[in-house]
């Protein structure tokens, strides 16, 4: 709201705690449908998963566009704080790399399930790809650079690079075909990371 007085805005009131866990487990449960059902999977389907009903997804997501965007905002989010978080837990960078790029792949089969709609011409999906980058490729290289530091991979990876590596990697199981493992290709490649 604006201050008349000097021109302000105040911010935009937080969300209760409570309404905060019910989005997350909105977005979690619509997620997983995706993944499992595709992105035109029935919004029914979705709240009976999060245990809510279909009112409250409109509530929260008034359009299928609105709901598709906050999923894949939320899972970019959840693997940009999770950079950190696993530096900070894993026994190595190496070790925290590795599990980054396990999430980073969990995330790419649900954008893959996304594909589709983000290439309907809804505006709603335009800037998506760009801030996919902007957010995700620099946790991707503060995990390169530890691991680097600490000797445990070859230097002079960077993290676009394997992004994009890893991202054609699972394109690969859009394919259907069952004799195509995007996980175990995923994991012979960051294996292939390491310092000789």
């Amino acid at each position: 709201m604006a201050d008349l007085e000097d021109g302000s805005t105040s911010p935009a009131p937080r969300k209760r705690a409570d309404a905060r866990r019910n989005e997350k487990t909105l977005l979690d449960a619509a997620a997983a449908a995706f993944v499992t059902s595709g992105v035109d999977v029935p919004v029914r389907d979705i709240a009976a998963k999060a245990g809510v009903g279909v009112g409250t997804i409109y509530r929260h997501f008034p359009t299928r566009a609105d709901l598709i965007v906050a999923v894949y905002q939320h899972q970019v989010e959840a693997c940009v704080q999770a950079g950190p978080a696993l530096l900070a837990s894993s026994s190595t960078p190496y070790a925290a790399l590795a599990a980054w790029i396990d999430l980073f792949v969990d995330f790419l089969v649900t954008k893959h399930g996304l594909a589709k709609a983000m290439q309907s011409g809804d505006s709603a999906y335009q800037s998506l790809h760009g801030s996919f980058i902007d957010r995700l490729v620099p946790v991707c290289g503060q995990l390169l650079e530890a691991a680097g530091a600490a000797g445990e991979i070859r230097p002079g990876i960077g993290g676009f690079e394997l992004m994009f590596a890893v991202g054609n990697l699972c394109s690969g199981a859009d394919y259907g075909d069952a004799r195509y493992d995007a996980r175990r290709m995923v994991d012979l490649l960051v294996a292939g990371l390491r310092a000789g």
